[in-house]
């Protein structure tokens, strides 16, 4: 049986942080892709949750599922640090690219009032097809 040597699992801290800058960096453009965008896990019980609101309220969110991405834990651990204070970090979302929080933010603004309605609004034509492109936007109440 062979053993890999210790030192080939380290990775220094310059390499280490250079990993988290593409990490955040491919999280903030997955974020920013779509109007609405998730991070769940497929068995986590709050992201259920969460995506069924946002279902329920007519929006078909782009639904990232760490748990089936290479990269997932790298996102998650992005994730760990943009929710702070302790917050779990899945369900995230993200809307315009902004990241709005996770469970709790979202069950509040819900309760409260404050999320607020959707809108569809006509942008310009796709240059390629020739159709209208509509984009959904969020409005707080």
């Amino acid at each position: 049986m062979q053993v890999a040597k210790e030192s080939s699992f380290r990775m220094d801290s310059s390499e280490a942080a250079t990993k988290l800058e593409t990490t955040y960096e491919r999280v903030r453009l997955l974020a920013s892709g779509n109007a609405v965008v998730v991070f769940t896990i497929s068995s986590c019980c709050m992201c259920h949750v969460v995506k069924q609101l946002l279902f329920g309220l007519g929006v078909g969110p782009t639904i990232i599922e760490l748990d089936q991405d290479k990269a997932g834990r790298e996102m998650h651990a992005v994730l760990y640090q943009l929710a702070g204070d302790g917050q779990q970090p899945v369900p995230a979302v993200f809307v315009g690219g902004k990241f709005l929080g996770g469970i709790e933010t979202v069950m509040a603004c819900h309760i409260n009032g404050t999320l607020g309605a959707w809108h569809r609004v006509r942008s310009k034509k796709d240059k390629v097809t020739g159709r209208n492109m509509y984009g959904v936007f969020w409005r707080f109440a």
